[in-house]
């Protein structure tokens, strides 16, 4: 199991998504920008765990959560 985040901002990527990724990515936002979602198998059900606190446009980072990213 990993830890997981939200990016808290939809300004600092490419797709204006928030965006969630694994601990230890490169993309990881800074601290103070980031929420942490828990611990996951996977990237599909941190994705999941976004959207179920409000950031409806959720999306897996391509570098650290391929499997959950759509866009």
């Amino acid at each position: 199991m990993a830890s997981y985040y939200v990016n808290k901002s939809d300004l600092l990527n490419p797709n204006h998504n928030h965006e969630v990724h694994k601990e230890g990515c490169i993309w990881m936002p800074s601290s103070y920008n980031r929420e942490y979602l828990g611990e996951f198998n996977s990237g599909i059900p941190a994705v999941a765990e976004a959207k179920k606190r409000g950031y409806n446009d959720a999306d897996g980072c391509a570098a650290c959560c391929s499997e959950a990213h759509h866009g």
